[in-house]
């Protein structure tokens, strides 16, 4: 099937981006990788009638530290995550994913911010962003309004920094406006961490039949002060799992602990029986993925 007819804008800069979103942002897609969005336009799930291909902006494909955090730039593609020194070095958590995103065409093209902007409750991306506290950066036109005649005017637009928490709404929908352009992902630095990606795959760019992200941050003591786990393909969104997060916070970690931990996860998902397995069989593979995620991240942060 081929897609419905659309517009094909390719704007050089940024602004012109964005001035497009202003003015069409209800009917407009972005384009950066397509590896998701191409194939959906061709079965018509989504029928922009704009399609903005932002390829050729330029300075925005970094990533580096700035103020405190990993920044992770809108054309910043799977394999230039893979690749990079930042990374490895600052968190272990998205090293760990980054080898498991689809498959080497796919990393080649497809980007991270692009994967969390699209929201599949089966991207991997999503699921480590939650674990690892990170914030989306969105980006639109100012532009000055009328409340009403008469009235002095309203500065709308500009840039928003929004928790990852707060951005994922649910499945396949974001808190991202139309008006507005995903320029960037933030990572919190951490001064002793580790964190883990476990994935189970039928074949190699499969989507997860389980995926489980794991990250922890221990005091000089040892003890955890900051942990995350975020829950891929069990749940109809990508889920975050505070209950089990909390159990770990403020103590030191065991094998004891970790299982807690992991019960309480495989209780908050809810799988569906399909090919890849039967529900029963996905959370007890959440349970064993928590406990040897933690244990992974555990010795990361210690080493």
């Amino acid at each position: 099937m081929y897609p419905r007819p659309f517009d094909y804008l390719v704007p050089s800069t940024k602004e012109e981006a964005l001035d497009i979103l202003a003015e069409r942002g209800d009917e407009v897609k972005i384009l950066a990788g397509g590896q998701s969005l191409i194939p959906m336009m061709k079965l018509r799930f989504a029928s922009p009638a704009t399609l903005v291909d932002i390829n050729r902006l330029p300075n925005l494909n970094a990533i580096e530290i700035q103020n405190g955090h990993v920044r992770i730039q809108a054309l910043a593609r799977h394999a230039d995550v893979v690749r990079s020194e930042v990374v490895k070095a600052e968190n272990a958590a998205i090293a760990s994913a980054a080898p498991w995103i689809a498959d080497p065409l796919v990393r080649n093209l497809g980007t991270l911010c692009g994967s969390v902007a699209h929201h599949d409750p089966e991207g991997d991306w999503a699921s480590v962003m939650l674990a690892v506290g990170a914030e989306v950066v969105a980006e639109s036109r100012e532009r000055s309004v009328q409340s009403h005649p008469g009235s002095d005017a309203q500065h709308v637009g500009g840039t928003r920094v929004i928790p990852i928490e707060d951005f994922l709404v649910d499945m396949f929908a974001t808190a991202l406006h139309p008006t507005e352009l995903l320029t960037e992902v933030r990572i919190p630095r951490y001064a002793r961490g580790g964190g883990d990606y476990q994935k189970l795959e039928r074949k190699i760019g499969d989507y997860a039949t389980v995926g489980v992200a794991t990250h922890l941050e221990l005091d000089d003591a040892g003890v955890i002060t900051r942990a995350g786990i975020a829950l891929t393909s069990v749940y109809y969104r990508n889920l975050k799992v505070p209950e089990a997060e909390a159990v770990l916070v403020g103590n030191a970690p065991s094998e004891g602990l970790f299982a807690e931990a992991a019960q309480i996860a495989k209780a908050a998902c809810d799988p569906t029986d399909d090919v890849r397995g039967s529900a029963a069989y996905k959370r007890d593979i959440v349970r064993v993925f928590v406990e040897r995620g933690l244990a992974n991240s555990l010795a990361k942060a210690q080493g």
